[in-house]
């Protein structure tokens, strides 16, 4: 893997994003490689905790809108509706529900379907630096394929990031209940496996069992059925474009991904 650095150490597996020329924006491959990091985590014995992290400026600039998957001509709304079924929807949900605890740590921005990648794990610790957004409205699409604001943010703020295309800070973020811990950047990494190792004292059977009985009660409440509903009406928006435009996206965000890149 390249675009995906994967090791363990004292029972804690790291999963790192390494596009940091493309502001870890994420093309196919990228997703693949962190699927089958998620995967070997889960699967190994030795892993207790999983720390997401991303090498460079910014966690995660969102989907790389130059990544071109072979895909039919005409682009057909079942085409994308499938890929992104397994790729998008699927993984994320995947990954929030791996039995081991997780923790991501993030820097910079966070955009988009960066938001994907950190929203799955069950603990965020961000740097003074990070800024979360969704700014996907430009697209003419109402929100990222995990559509959790609602549930991440509360209903309110949620609306005022959609609408806007604003960021929220970190410590917006931690008073919103998203964040669990807001450090100076350069003691982000320290911080999130600090965390970790604390996380990783506790008997491993029961950190299953309390995982498993938070996102249990949060299904309960309706989250898994909501994130599926919002998966269809986000499909609403590709089809509204293709039929408009003849493409995908109404608006492309290159302009925004380039401008961080070059950072």
């Amino acid at each position: 893997m390249t675009n995906v650095l994967y090791e363990v150490a004292d029972t804690v597996a790291t999963i790192t994003l390494n596009r940091p020329e493309a502001a870890n924006a994420q093309n196919r491959a990228l997703l693949d490689e962190l699927d089958a990091a998620w995967r070997a985590a889960e699967l190994d014995d030795d892993v207790r905790v999983i720390v997401l992290r991303a090498n460079g400026r910014h966690f995660s600039a969102g989907h790389d809108l130059k990544d071109r998957w072979p895909a039919p001509e005409p682009v057909t709304l079942e085409w994308i509706y499938n890929a992104e079924a397994e790729r998008f929807l699927g993984y994320a949900l995947r990954w929030r529900n791996t039995p081991k605890p997780s923790i991501a740590a993030v820097q910079g921005k966070c955009i988009a379907a960066g938001l994907m990648l950190c929203w799955p794990c069950d603990l965020i610790v961000a740097a003074e630096n990070a800024e979360f957004s969704d700014p996907v409205a430009l697209m003419g699409i109402g929100g990222v394929e995990y559509h959790g604001h609602t549930w991440e943010f509360g209903a309110r703020k949620a609306k005022e990031i959609l609408f806007t295309g604003g960021a929220i800070t970190a410590e917006e973020a931690a008073r919103c209940g998203m964040v669990n811990h807001v450090v100076p950047l350069d003691d982000l990494d320290a911080k999130a496996y600090d965390l970790a190792r604390r996380v990783a004292r506790m008997p491993p059977f029961a950190l299953r069992q309390a995982k498993r009985a938070v996102n249990q009660t949060l299904d309960v409440q309706g989250f898994h059925a909501a994130i599926q509903s919002a998966f269809d009406i986000h499909q609403t928006g590709h089809g509204n474009a293709l039929s408009v435009s003849g493409s995908a996206m109404l608006t492309w965000l290159d302009g925004m991904k380039d401008k961080l890149t070059s950072e």
